[in-house]
């Protein structure tokens, strides 16, 4: 067995009362287990969550991680080994949790985690409202009244802090009014238009950013993620292998350079609306931005999100709930029907407003 797979070896909670297992309870600071009802509290952390200097450890190599390969697991329990590139899982035997050592895994490990605060009951209740709440979906949507398949997984993320200072080219516009005169109906009339008057602006801008969140993983889809927010980074927790017991973890396949570009993406549209602001007039055209970034840092968080899904019509529809704010989003059927007959009363309620409207004028 290679150091790699001996590594993943690690990670076995046993209930002391009664063998099982406990698994991280959402919304508390226990470990519960899930047959006996005995809980343990979640050891005190022993460090704070600290953000690491992007320039260390883009100066050090290091071997990709999608030249990684699985991981293997031996289950402490039932001795059943599992094959897979998670952080965390459940054996596929007996159920107990499988946890690594993040650091030991050639992996930049995680400095802090979001812990569920939903729990499972509560996904269910808030899956039936979003349900119910569907616009132009069938009526048979509104009868599926469960999920078939719900996981609890963390979603690794990167976060990102710089103080940055940028230069800027661009105009400011100023908006004057000129007197023009027409003819309408045989008369001669006249109107006031607005002109723009562009003058050159420079200048610069500076702006410190905190924890700029970046998507570490592309199993769930960036744009989906992004509608799940905002994500309420002050209840995180420094990271410790406890909250993990019972859900799956991810393991990043976002290497943290190509993260910084997205957050760099994500800066420059706050850097643009500043230089917009402080160009100032009645309008703003930005030529150009230079920005120089400064004392860059970054973590890797683990966010918590419930992934679902549920069966209607004889197809398999996903959803995510984030579990720590319960925010929903998801995939469901339209109903063909319902859009058209909008359709067909928008066409009559514009149709009515157009002979109201030449009625009032005869």
């Amino acid at each position: 067995m290679t150091e790699q797979q001996a590594a993943a070896t690690t990670g076995h909670f046993p209930c002391p009362s009664c063998g099982s297992r406990v698994e991280f309870a959402p919304g508390t600071t226990v470990l519960r287990c899930p047959y006996c009802g005995f809980e343990q509290a979640v050891a005190a952390a022993a460090t704070a969550i600290e953000e690491h200097s992007y320039e260390a450890w883009a100066a050090v190599p290091r071997k990709p991680v999608a030249q990684l390969g699985q991981y293997v697991y031996k289950c402490q329990g039932c001795g059943a080994q599992t094959e897979t590139s998670d952080l965390s899982s459940r054996c596929q035997f007996c159920g107990a949790p499988l946890i690594a050592d993040p650091g030991a895994l050639q992996l930049i490990a995680p400095e802090a985690v979001l812990p569920f605060q939903v729990p499972r009951e509560r996904v269910r209740e808030v899956f039936k409202k979003w349900v119910t709440s569907r616009w132009f979906a069938p009526t048979s949507l509104k009868k599926v009244a469960s999920t078939e398949q719900l996981t609890g997984t963390y979603l690794p993320h990167w976060t990102y802090d710089s103080s940055t200072a940028t230069r800027y080219t661009g105009q400011r516009g100023e908006h004057y009014y000129v007197t023009e005169t027409y003819v309408e109906d045989g008369q001669q009339k006249s109107r006031q238009v607005q002109k723009t008057a562009w003058y050159p602006a420079a200048g610069t801008v500076a702006r410190d950013f905190d924890d700029v969140l970046v998507p570490a993983t592309t199993t769930v889809p960036a744009n989906r993620l992004a509608k799940l927010g905002p994500w309420v980074l002050s209840r995180a927790v420094p990271f410790q292998r406890d909250y993990l017991s019972g859900y799956r973890t991810l393991r990043y396949d976002v290497e943290a350079d190509s993260g910084l570009e997205s957050a760099k993406q994500q800066m420059q549209k706050v850097i643009h609306e500043d230089c917009e602001r402080d160009i100032g007039g009645d309008e703003q055209r930005v030529s150009s931005m230079n920005t120089h970034y400064a004392a860059l840092m970054f973590k890797l968080i683990l966010l918590p999100v419930w992934i679902a899904a549920y069966l209607h019509a004889g197809k398999s529809w996903q959803v995510q709930v984030n579990a720590s704010t319960g925010e929903v989003i998801g995939d469901r059927p339209f109903s063909a029907i319902k859009i058209a007959a909008a359709a067909v009363a928008a066409i009559i309620a514009i149709v009515l407003i157009i002979v109201l409207v030449q009625v009032a004028k005869n």
